[in-house]
């Protein structure tokens, strides 16, 4: 299982699973005119579709599709994402963009470290489990000040050394390959994304159970904050 912060249940956890309860009772699914449902898109569709766009951004011959009003009216009643995305904060990120989507096209969460906690993994298994994504992708990026601060044993205060601890197996088995400065760093970040990858499948028998029935594939990428570029790892 994924670490929890703190001692005992992470109420943040509890709550969510009160409300995704709600929300899967209550939500209507509904058949947009200009995308398909996504439990007709295979997983194999979702990364082109991802590949494709971010191959138009980091040209500069981005499309901006689904960003009209009538997207807008379409959307208004329901969802119907084709991937769930957890992505770093960083505002260097800009997930839409990179992959050049609109609304309603990706279900994306964002923390610090792209880590894959409690409310990350209850976020996903509502965006797979019940928006039927079928792909989930673990997206790191260069430069990452959260897996930096790990990789250097910054004194951090606060919430975040219990937000940053899930990074620390990554920067251990980075630091274990004998690398220094910058090729240490990339690798931890790199290290980093497949600890989610790995995270995320063992902290939730609902997603284990969709990855085991062929009905989702989790992928990893990173992000290249000086060039645009995506990396598929």
């Amino acid at each position: 299982m994924c670490e929890h912060h703190g001692n005992g249940v992470n109420r943040r956890g509890v709550l969510w699973g009160g409300a995704a309860g709600v929300m899967a009772l209550l939500a209507p699914r509904f058949s947009l005119a200009s995308a398909p449902a996504a439990s007709t898109v295979t997983p194999d569709q979702a990364l082109q579709w991802l590949k494709e766009g971010a191959a138009r951004f980091v040209a500069g011959k981005s499309e901006r599709p689904n960003l009209t009003p009538a997207r807008i009216s379409e959307t208004a009643g329901g969802q119907q994402p084709f991937v769930t995305i957890l992505s770093c904060s960083d505002s260097r990120v800009p997930v839409e963009y990179i992959f050049d989507r609109g609304i309603g096209d990706l279900f994306v969460i964002r923390v610090a470290g792209n880590v894959c906690d409690t409310d990350e993994i209850g976020t996903m298994e509502y965006g797979a489990g019940h928006l039927g994504t079928p792909l989930i992708l673990v997206l790191g990026h260069t430069k990452c000040g959260a897996v930096t601060a790990v990789v250097n044993e910054d004194k951090v205060g606060g919430s975040i050394p219990k937000l940053v601890d899930n990074i620390v197996p990554a920067a251990q088995r980075a630091k274990a390959k004998g690398l220094t400065k910058d090729a240490l760093l990339l690798e931890a970040i790199k290290e980093n994304v497949k600890q989610g990858m790995n995270d995320l499948k063992a902290g939730s028998e609902e997603l284990s159970h969709l990855i085991h029935a062929g009905k989702l594939n989790v992928a990893g990428a990173l992000y290249h904050v000086e060039n645009g570029s995506v990396e598929w790892l």
